[in-house]
């Protein structure tokens, strides 16, 4: 019974570290690589020939 509760135990922490990195990588990682605001190209001042 002792080995099956140290097992359980075990089984729960990789579960809960596994949450809990899935949520930081979500939260805190995600928002780091997304644009915030979004670019206009920037416009070529002068006459251009074709």
């Amino acid at each position: 019974m002792e080995t099956f509760l140290e097992f359980f135990r075990e089984v729960l922490k990789g579960i809960v570290r596994e949450i809990g990195a899935y949520f930081f990588r979500k939260n805190f990682l995600e928002q780091v690589h997304e644009k915030t605001t979004l670019r206009r190209r920037k416009q070529k001042g002068g006459s251009r020939k074709k």
